[in-house]
């Protein structure tokens, strides 16, 4: 079994401490973000875990406890996403200097094979044009190709909830374009490429299936089997994830987070909004065994 820590929440950030009472008891629990009366026992017996993914744009109240996770018996590897926007997208977010420091120092303790780094979403406005990008992934692949091997790409979606965020901007003059002419993103996507080849970096794509193929970037899953033979030496044999996007090219695994419990408030986030991650703290606080009570 392989454990997402978490897609629905940055685990690492705000919920190290429960993660590492949970490793400890051997167990979790986990409500289904559909039905909040279907409650789910995981273990986290390192015999029963083949793999940790941990995702996050802030690893440091993390750090410390990675001796006792290793000691456990557990691998892992990071997911980390540095975009480095302005706080008009990324509110709460860890500051670019801030995030560069704390990746590398993690690389520097599990080694840069373990640590991915995520430029992800790619937001396109009116403040953040292909120029812009051009300019701040340059910036930030010189600062962190050192320090990893892979870098994933993927562009900003349109969910129900991103939308209505997308309009406020609107109103103080930020236009977000979700939908880009192929052959403009193409020459985008392939400039991006360019840069992260010339560093010695793989380019992948999150979600995105085959089409950007033709512009330097292939099909990439963040739970990766391949990546985990690779790196792990282990055999796993996973189906894909069916309880994910279309695109999406990941083996199956048991997400233990819970939507609406992160903070950074990031406004393309399909996981919840910033007044979700404060109102749910209270909630959780109560809980030990998973993130969030049933409702």
């Amino acid at each position: 079994m392989i454990i997402s820590a978490s897609r629905r929440t940055d685990l690492p950030a705000f919920f190290s401490p429960w993660f590492m009472g949970r490793l400890r008891a051997g167990y979790c629990t986990v409500t289904n973000p559909f039905n909040s009366k279907q409650v789910s026992r995981v273990s986290l017996l390192p015999e029963d875990v083949d793999v940790i993914v941990f995702w996050t744009r802030d690893s440091r109240p993390l750090l410390p406890h990675l001796p006792e996770i290793e000691r456990r018996g557990f691998r892992y590897y990071f997911q980390f996403t540095i975009t480095g926007y302005e706080h008009v997208f990324e509110p709460l977010a860890p500051a670019p200097e801030v995030a560069i420091a704390s990746f590398h120092k993690l690389a520097r303790i599990v080694g840069p094979e373990k640590v991915i780094w995520r430029y992800d979403p790619i937001v396109l406005s009116n403040v953040t044009d292909a120029a812009y990008h051009l300019r701040n992934f340059a910036r930030l692949t010189e600062q962190l190709a050192p320090a990893t091997e892979r870098v994933v790409l993927s562009m900003v979606d349109d969910y129900r909830q991103t939308l209505s965020r997308f309009k406020e901007l609107a109103r103080r003059g930020i236009e977000v374009r979700t939908r880009v002419p192929a052959e403009e993103l193409g020459t985008l996507l392939g400039q991006l490429a360019k840069i992260a080849g010339e560093a010695g970096l793989e380019v992948t794509s999150c979600g995105e299936g085959s089409a950007w193929l033709a512009y330097g970037v292939r099909p990439g899953a963040c739970i990766d089997g391949e990546y985990i033979r690779r790196v792990f030496g282990v055999n796993l044999s996973l189906s894909k994830d069916k309880g994910q996007r279309p695109g999406c090219a990941c083996v199956r695994s048991k997400d233990i987070g819970a939507y609406g419990t992160c903070r950074h408030g990031c406004l393309y986030c399909y996981a919840g909004s910033l007044a979700d991650g404060w109102r749910n703290l209270a909630r959780h606080r109560r809980e030990a065994h998973g993130l969030l009570l049933p409702r």
